[in-house]
């Protein structure tokens, strides 16, 4: 584990974006809250919200951080049948929330296979990624494609 005590403490944000592509009837699913499983979307920002918040405990060699914010949003797709996840974790302390970002945005993707497999087992993920970061040493990222 890399020794972050000598890092000053500030406040670290980091944004992280997925996709989800399925067949139209799926998507008309969410669209109409009838998924067998219950409320997709709900469901889905619950699981990518905890996950944020456990990320230590899946990922090898990740600190324990104290978060003080996780969003997780989701908008159809204009191009495609499927939905754009997108988290945000914030935190003040002595390390980045990269990882964090992008395990909601997993966990998230995810949850909405599980809750519409029985519908649609051909829905695929693409294009997680962070998009951006701020704070700490390092300053601020952005993707170049936003």
């Amino acid at each position: 584990m890399v020794d972050v005590a000598e890092k000053a403490t500030t406040t670290r944000t980091a944004t992280a974006e997925g996709r989800v592509l399925m067949k139209p009837e799926t998507l008309a699913l969410i669209r109409e809250g009838s998924a067998a499983k219950g409320d997709v979307l709900a469901t889905a920002r619950i699981a990518g919200i905890m996950a944020a918040k456990r990320t230590h405990t899946l990922i090898p060699l990740c600190h324990p951080l104290m978060i003080s914010k996780v969003t997780v949003d989701f908008e159809e797709l204009d191009d495609a049948a499927g939905l754009r996840v997108e988290a945000m974790v914030k935190v003040t302390g002595q390390t980045g929330v990269e990882m964090e970002a992008l395990t909601a945005v997993s966990v998230a993707c995810l949850t909405i296979y599980d809750m519409l497999k029985a519908a649609d087992k051909a829905m695929h993920f693409e294009g997680i990624r962070l998009i951006e970061k701020t704070g700490g040493r390092s300053g601020t990222y952005r993707a170049l494609e936003v």
